[in-house]
């Protein structure tokens, strides 16, 4: 299982770095190298929810729904991989990795192995693949309405900076109940 953290959707549109994590989940699966893939994220900077839209557009390139998952609850990378790695062992995967850009995945290394699982593998995507297949990354047309949110308060609306931070670092992650 690669698990794959959202972004928000920018003017109706994803954005360069959605797109990229996209692609790369494509290029993933159609390697081998992943299976299944997960969608992390919920509506947090827009009334979108992330995964739910990242997932529509990987269906559209042509990753089957069957081997797409979802984990909506993330408002936080570090939330990202800790959720979905739980819902993947819930699920009867045995391997999970994270697979996004090289900044992000740096970023979230040490968390993973001291907080989730050693046993999270990491696959930073590779902007030279990326060039690669550039030319025949299209722009599919989706239909976002399904992964609107109605009454949405964005995140900073919500929480203040220090709020936010402790999110960010890892430290509001609610333990799966069992």
């Amino acid at each position: 299982m690669v698990v794959v953290p959202g972004v928000p959707l920018e003017d109706g549109k994803w954005s360069r770095v959605m797109k990229a994590r996209i692609y790369w989940a494509k290029y993933l699966y159609e390697s081998g190298i992943a299976k299944n893939i997960m969608f992390s994220g919920s509506a947090v900077y827009t009334p979108y929810v992330e995964a739910e839209i990242m997932s529509l557009y990987a269906q559209a390139l042509g990753i089957p729904k069957e081997n797409i998952y979802i984990e909506s609850k993330a408002e936080h990378s570090t939330e990202n991989i800790y959720y979905s790695y739980e819902k993947a062992i819930q699920l009867g995967f045995k391997t999970v990795a994270l697979a996004s850009d090289p900044f992000q995945t740096r970023m979230l290394k040490k968390f993973s192995r001291s907080n989730v699982s050693e046993d999270v593998k990491l696959i930073p995507f590779v902007i030279d693949t990326l060039k690669m297949i550039e030319p025949e990354m299209i722009d599919p047309v989706i239909d976002i309405r399904s992964a609107y949110v109605e009454n949405f308060i964005s995140l900073p609306e919500r929480e203040n900076f220090w709020e936010r931070m402790r999110g960010t670092m890892g430290l509001k992650l609610i333990a799966p109940s069992n």
